[in-house]
């Protein structure tokens, strides 16, 4: 060891090592789908809050998550109508209390997405209310 850092072995090599952090990474190298990964990657998430990457600037929205494969299979659980498996994307919007304006924005997400010769097939409104640990 030196510098109080392991020799380069496998897919580690010290020279990559810096100052500043950045980012967790938790896969599976042969892309198996597990909760065990979600575990995990909710354990380096928490692991970052030292650098403040808890999502708790309300003013500029900065934060952190996780982001996961396309949960096909539970969608068909849940008798979603979707496209083939690869054939289609998901997204996670925090839209804003008022109904009058949440419409808006979904109003202008379609129509967007229309320009871009996409389609919003199915969307679900939630009204989640978190509580903050702090």
């Amino acid at each position: 060891m030196k510098n109080g850092r392991p020799e380069a072995q496998g897919l580690y090599n010290p020279g990559n090592e810096h100052d500043s952090c950045g980012i967790g990474f938790v896969a599976h190298i042969k892309g198996n789908k597990s909760h065990e990964i979600i575990r995990r990657g909710l354990e380096v998430l928490a692991n970052m809050d030292h650098r403040g990457a808890t999502g708790s600037d309300a003013k500029t929205g900065d934060g952190a998550g996780i982001l996961i494969q396309v949960p096909h299979d539970f969608f068909i659980h849940l008798e979603i109508k979707v496209p083939e498996s690869g054939q289609y994307g998901t997204g996670l919007l925090f839209l804003p209390k008022s109904k009058r304006e949440s419409d808006l924005c979904i109003s202008i997400l379609k129509e967007k997405c229309e320009e871009e010769q996409l389609e919003v097939f199915f969307y679900k409104r939630c009204s989640c209310r978190f509580k903050s640990t702090r």
